[in-house]
């Protein structure tokens, strides 16, 4: 190993579709395992929150991994 050490345990709840988005995703990325999947997306996703100059309020709920038809329109 790299010498890395993890000592918080991170907990999240998925519906069965976002799992399944992630094991997708993973398994096109040829990503070890979800934990590893999961910390690379949230990097992404830190370094795009960065980028982002959008400071507009936002809810939990605004925050699925798969989106609705709804929010496909908009």
């Amino acid at each position: 190993m790299n010498g890395l050490t993890r000592e918080t345990r991170l907990q999240i709840m998925l519906s069965g579709e976002e799992l399944a988005a992630l094991d997708d995703w993973r398994f096109t990325q040829r990503m070890p395992s979800r934990a590893a999947a999961i910390r690379h997306l949230l990097r992404l996703g830190l370094e795009a929150a960065v980028r982002s100059d959008s400071n507009r309020p936002t809810r939990s709920q605004d925050f699925g991994v798969v989106r609705d038809a709804d929010d496909e329109r908009s």
